[in-house]
């Protein structure tokens, strides 16, 4: 007797290097060098793309794919809204976060408490977003009556956050601390296709849905992975080429929970690609998503 697939994706599931093209190579990795203290990590050419992985450690971070042909994308586009850098301690996120707004090509944005989380703001010079954030002790966590986690964004002094948890010990080691990609948030055109695609066939929970125009979804109780806003984006359609978002990736511990992937993407007639260690697949607006069977050396980060 066999089981039923599973609906969702494994508790133990989570976030890999973001894949972004960008049209200046050598600036942007000079920005997230200086600004985010990520060290470049692995580099292969492909014709005439560059392809560099950006990491702190041995943990890929994020990919650029130098594709300065592309043009830049409409704001109001579907795509990414940020990519979110997690980072360990109060003490590491204040050291990589004076880096950042030390840098005269960083664009601060805000400073927010989410409750279970603090996070700040950036944008980098080809317009990405970028969140830096640190979270709360899961004990913390809030839930509502109908079980969804309590999320708020609620300004706070940046400074004092700093004058707080800011020693010069973490600021000159700041590549050295570890960090990781804790989740990414897209803009969508509609918000029931985006929860069909990211729940209904990927295997996200939702978590959180309170806030207008926005659905946060996760693997294991996390507060989100992924999240996805029609704030700018509403009605967009498919994805012209462009700089920008180039691919979503997600881990998984093993090739059965991609076996469960793919029962569901066929069950909806979906489309994808299985080489085995990954699947690939395209979102409503065109946005490429990766599922892989985690434990991936830089060079398979490289080639997805």
């Amino acid at each position: 007797m066999t089981s039923a697939p599973s609906t969702v994706l494994p508790p133990d599931a989570g976030m890999d290097a973001v894949t972004l093209r960008v049209g200046d190579l050598d600036l942007m990795t000079d920005y997230y060098r200086n600004a985010l203290a990520l060290e470049p990590l692995e580099e292969a050419t492909r014709g005439r793309e560059v392809h560099r992985v950006l990491g702190r450690g041995a943990t890929p971070m994020v990919k650029f794919v130098s594709t300065p042909d592309l043009p830049v994308g409409s704001r109001r586009s579907a795509g990414l809204f940020h990519t979110a850098f997690l980072f360990e301690t109060p003490e590491s996120l204040a050291a990589t976060v004076a880096h950042a707004a030390a840098n005269t090509r960083s664009r601060f944005l805000a400073a927010q408490d989410h409750l279970v989380s603090q996070a700040f703001y950036f944008s980098d010079p080809e317009g990405n977003g970028i969140e830096l954030y640190v979270d709360r002790d899961r004990a913390q966590w809030g839930h509502s009556p109908a079980g969804e986690i309590e999320m708020d964004s609620i300004g706070f002094d940046p400074n004092a956050f700093l004058r707080e948890h800011l020693d010069s010990g973490t600021l000159t080691s700041a590549s050295e601390l570890p960090g990781t990609v804790g989740h990414v948030h897209l803009q969508v055109g509609d918000l029931d296709r985006a929860r069909e695609f990211y729940v209904g066939a990927l295997g996200f929970e939702p978590t959180n849905s309170t806030m207008p125009g926005a659905v946060f979804a996760s693997a294991g109780g996390y507060h989100h992975h992924v999240a996805m806003n029609t704030w700018n984006s509403l009605g967009a359609g498919p994805r012209a080429a462009s700089l920008g978002l180039g691919d979503l990736a997600i881990t998984v511990p093993a090739r059965e929970d991609l076996d469960a992937l793919v029962e569901r993407l066929t069950a909806r007639s979906l489309p994808f690609a299985d080489d085995e260690r990954s699947v690939r697949l395209t979102d409503p607006w065109g946005t490429q998503v990766t599922v892989g069977v985690g434990g991936r050396t830089l060079e398979e980060t490289l080639e997805r």
